[in-house]
């Protein structure tokens, strides 16, 4: 925490000019340390939910079982080739164009009849 940042941060804000000897600062740290608190312990919570959650996923199927720690994982293999499009884009591809060759003979029918009158 720099003290000298802060000061020069809250009087920028409020133009009120506190000294770095201020017990404000005293605050600051306790505010400090008691988030460090809790941060830890929300992320011990996290991590203790997140591995009952996939224990229970494991149990029903919906989730692989894990490797045992003593066999050795395999070599990832080099990816080859990415595909120009996907299928999803494929279809979105296709279905842009169906639109715009329809708009196209909308406009086109539009003019022609615009055209005979």
């Amino acid at each position: 925490m720099d003290q000298h940042k802060l000061r020069s941060h809250v009087f920028d804000k409020t133009g009120i000019k506190i000294d770095v000897d201020d017990p404000i600062f005293a605050l600051v740290a306790l505010n400090e340390a008691v988030l460090a608190e809790t941060v830890e312990r929300q992320l011990a919570l996290l991590d203790a939910a997140t591995q009952a959650l996939a224990a229970q996923a494991r149990a029903t199927g919906g989730l692989p079982p894990e490797p045992a720690p003593a066999m050795p994982r395999p070599a990832p293999q080099a990816p080859g080739p990415a595909p120009l499009f996907t299928p999803r884009e494929w279809r979105l591809l296709g279905a842009a164009a169906l639109v715009s060759v329809a708009c196209a003979l909308l406009v086109l029918g539009g003019a022609a009849l615009l055209y005979k009158l």
